[in-house]
């Protein structure tokens, strides 16, 4: 017997909050361990798959929005489902970045290093808030509630394209102050 996803499931919600949480609690967690790669590596190769997949995501949510234009809802779903999964494969490579590496200080100065700074700690907080936001979005389009769920994707769209597209651009900016 197959499970279907329905409307106004307080199971879902529940599961939203609580995936949510427990992400953003093991990313936090996570980020202050620090363990020795077992192999001889470049464990920085890590910083540039997130800045690769980051940008894929970019692509995947600007496709989609030109499906939903378009009205192509199926392709839309799909575009959606490939970055939410690239999502998660950024997840997993942020996580071994940042168990296997220490920070990395960033060396630019005068201006641009305001710059950075600025586009760091918004990336940080919208990464922080957006797993949920994204979620509930998907979860509204799966169970075809659209009014709502065009309600929610005129927020998410918006900011989970600007955390994508800023990891990028925080990647390209702090990368030659670790050879990368």
């Amino acid at each position: 017997m197959q499970a279907s996803i329905q409307k106004n499931d307080k199971r879902a919600k529940w599961i939203i909050y609580s995936l949510s949480a427990v992400i953003f609690l093991a990313v936090v967690v996570l980020d202050r361990v620090k363990l020795d790669f077992p192999f001889d590596f470049d464990v920085h190769i890590f910083a540039k798959i997130n800045a690769v997949i980051n940008s894929i995501v970019a692509v995947l949510l600007v496709g989609a929005l030109m499906a939903i234009k378009n009205r192509n809802v199926v392709l839309h779903r799909k575009l959606i489902m490939a970055a939410i999964i690239s999502s998660v494969l950024f997840l997993l490579s942020y996580i071994c970045h940042h168990v296997w590496t220490d920070s990395t200080p960033y060396g630019g100065q005068g201006m641009i290093r305001s710059v950075y700074y600025f586009i760091l700690i918004t990336h940080i907080i919208l990464a922080a808030v957006i797993l949920p936001f994204i979620l509930f979005t998907a979860y509204r389009g799966l169970t075809a509630e659209y009014p709502k769920h065009r309600k929610l994707a005129k927020y998410t769209w918006p900011l989970w394209f600007y955390v994508s597209v800023s990891g990028v651009v925080v990647y390209m900016m702090i990368a030659p102050y670790y050879g990368g």
